[in-house]
């Protein structure tokens, strides 16, 4: 505020740093440091990008644990990851990771697994005969089931079966409940299962004489 010698009116002076723009002024007339969105020009979406193809195989990570070893230095930490991949149509694998950090776990668990891919004999919407597959402390009991029944699996057996593309199975985890050697005893399981043909090839002779 300043006093005016001539007609001793006060008058306003603006500051040296002040935006007195139009564009400025349009701007706090609006509300808005960019001006209302609807007066802006309209802009045509990007067609030079590359449709995303869809991923072969479904992932799903099935634990991931923290481990410490003590060194000289001190505590050292890691990450141990179990991921699990398939496509649903006959086709899983299985795989672990280990790295400093989560994120590079994850990302070499689900490289592991696609290196350690097995086609599953599969009879229509379930396997071929029952089995009971041990691996560790673990052990895995998985019957055939009729159509509609759906995947009867619970704990970490239930990745590796709905990733494998079986619909109708029932399954029985018994002894430890360890998700590695669970995981690793329905893949071993499923690895073994074998169709009547298949079986007949390997004796040499003809489905029909088994």
């Amino acid at each position: 505020m300043a006093e005016n010698n001539e007609g001793n009116k006060e008058t306003v002076v603006e500051p040296a740093f002040a935006d007195t723009t139009v564009q400025a002024q349009e701007r706090r007339s609006h509300g808005d440091r960019h001006g209302d969105r609807n007066d802006r020009p309209y802009r045509r979406p990007r067609t030079d990008r590359a449709p995303r193809e869809p991923e072969e195989f479904e992932k799903r990570m099935v634990d991931i644990r923290s481990v410490q070893k003590t060194v000289k230095g001190g505590r050292v930490q890691s990450f141990s990851a179990l991921c699990v991949v398939g496509d649903k149509k006959g086709r899983v694998g299985v795989g672990t990771g280990k790295a400093r950090e989560a994120v590079n776990a994850i990302e070499k668990g689900f490289s592991a697994a696609k290196k350690n891919m097995i086609t599953v004999s599969m009879s229509g919407t379930t396997i071929p005969h029952a089995i009971v597959m041990k691996y560790g402390a673990s052990a895995i009991r998985l019957i055939p089931a009729k159509e509609g029944t759906g995947v009867i699996a619970g704990g970490a057996a239930r990745p590796v079966l709905e990733l494998s593309g079986i619909k109708d199975i029932t399954s029985k985890i018994q002894g430890s409940s360890n998700k590695i050697n669970t995981v690793r005893a329905t893949f071993n399981a499923l690895k073994a299962l074998k169709t009547k043909d298949e079986v007949a090839k390997l004796r040499g002779k003809t489905a029909e004489q088994i």
